[in-house]
């Protein structure tokens, strides 16, 4: 398939991803607008640990958060065969799945935080981060409601909704940072449990702004008709939590792999803990982006399926895996040329850890072809509703591949965090190039298969 065919596809692929990127930078440089301000007015010590911390908080919730996320490609393929009730049911059954997996995955959150020594870091640490992340778990709830909610307007093709309200939030959160952590005229000084609270504030704002607009706006009105009021929804929560909990695994097991590589490096104590964070904040922003994308292919491919349109699926597929490729090139080629620039807006009192973080960010340059390839794979998989083969594939590269890797590397040959590092360019890799194939495999069984519309492929 030439790539001027593909003009319009980049093109509408480009303005519906935008606004998620920039949604999706907004969530993320919270985190990185959390560790900026405690790296500079705290140390090293409280920004690994509130680095743990928000890893395994955001760890426990990645399951709810990625099980929602399959919504939005619900939407569109509802909105693709002009069903507006079924939109209406979705969204219903959406924010249901979410006050379940706010009572679920906040409490986990809470557990895990009462039982933080079990990850055996150092006592300062472990204090530290117990008290964030019971923070956190308050948080859960808006969380989930918010990306519910957004769901809807994503699904319908109205990004900005989501990126306006995260933005606003990110402003939010960097004040409170401030005035919470040092302790500005009336407000108390809180130190690092200052930072959870901003980012407590922050969410729940989110989470009401999102609601507010969807049943406000004009927008979103056809679809939230009384009328619709009435239909029962149990079938879409059992939809969505067929397709969304592997999803959620799916995302899990990422997660899970970064989130634990940092516990491992943690052992290798507070320096490497801190250098660990300060790069994977990088690398978790042009992630982020690609996620967007990824988002986008989705989006894209649910709704060409809803409508029939088989080449459409293949079309929205490639364009999403082109444009995620050349992004995180750029990513890689910045990475590589100015990692210690880069680790200079995070820490400058500490040397040692400055130079470790440079090393490892080095490394991430090398896999940011790789994390953007695979993000997308699981979008656009997602988009034809294929999400149980996925998530085998992410635990074979991520718990199968990188965790063992990474450990046999980092302690038994004394790579240290290197190691570790290496382990997760060596799982992402693997998981790219599966879930490129599959999509492709797939995308080629709708067209064998068509015969005036699209047919699911069989064994999906």
């Amino acid at each position: 398939m030439p790539i001027y065919s593909l003009r319009s596809e980049f093109s509408d692929t480009v303005r519906l991803s935008l606004p998620i990127v920039i949604a999706q930078l907004g969530v993320v440089l919270m985190g990185v607008t959390d560790n900026l301000f405690v790296g500079r007015l705290l140390g090293a010590v409280p920004l690994g640990a509130a680095g743990l911390a928000n890893n395994l908080s955001f760890l426990v919730s990645s399951i709810g958060l990625g099980g929602l996320s399959v919504v939005s490609a619900m939407v569109s393929r509802a909105n693709g065969q002009g069903n507006k009730a079924e939109i209406n049911r979705l969204f219903r059954a959406s924010l249901r799945v979410a006050l379940l997996f706010s009572v679920l995955f906040g409490g986990a959150s809470a557990v895990v935080a009462l039982f933080f020594e079990v990850f055996r870091q150092t006592a300062e640490v472990t204090q530290m981060g117990r008290e964030f992340m019971l923070i956190l778990s308050l948080s859960t709830l808006p969380l989930m409601f918010f990306t519910a909610s957004r769901q809807l307007a994503d699904g319908l093709r109205q990004p900005r909704v989501a990126m306006t309200i995260t933005l606003l939030a990110l402003a939010i959160n960097a004040l409170f940072n401030y005035l919470l952590i040092i302790g500005v005229g009336p407000f108390p000084q809180m130190g690092l449990n200052g930072s959870a609270t901003a980012t407590l504030l922050s969410r729940v704002f989110m989470a009401v702004a999102m609601l507010t607009y969807v049943y406000r706006s004009g927008l979103f009105r056809p679809f939230l008709q009384a009328t619709y009021a009435k239909l029962p929804t149990n079938e879409q929560v059992r939809d969505i939590l067929r397709l969304g909990l592997p999803g959620g695994l799916t995302f899990f097991f990422e997660i899970a792999a970064f989130s634990i590589a940092a516990i491992m490096i943690g052992w290798l104590g507070a320096t490497a803990l801190g250098a660990h964070q300060i790069a994977i904040n990088m690398a978790s922003t042009t992630y982020m982006v690609a996620t967007g994308i990824s988002t986008a292919g989705a989006i894209r491919v649910g709704n060409a399926v809803g409508s029939g349109d088989v080449l459409g699926i293949r079309r929205a597929g490639i364009a999403a895996f082109l444009l995620a490729t050349g992004f995180m090139a750029v990513c890689a080629l910045v990475f590589f040329t100015a990692n210690d620039w880069l680790v200079s807006l995070y820490i400058r009192d500490n040397p040692t850890v400055a130079n470790l973080a440079a090393s490892l960010v080095i490394v991430g340059a090398f896999f940011q072809l790789s994390d953007g390839v695979q993000v997308v794979g699981i979008g656009t998989l997602r988009g034809l509703s294929d999400v149980n083969v996925p998530t085998w594939i992410t635990l074979f590269a991520y718990w199968g591949m990188s965790l063992p890797l990474g450990y046999w590397l980092a302690f038994p040959l004394n790579m240290g965090a290197v190691g570790v590092w290496l382990g997760l360019l060596i799982g992402l890799t693997i998981a790219a190039i599966l879930l490129t194939y599959r999509f492709f495999k797939l995308a080629n069984r709708y067209r064998a298969t068509a015969s005036g519309r699209a047919a699911a492929p069989a064994s999906v």
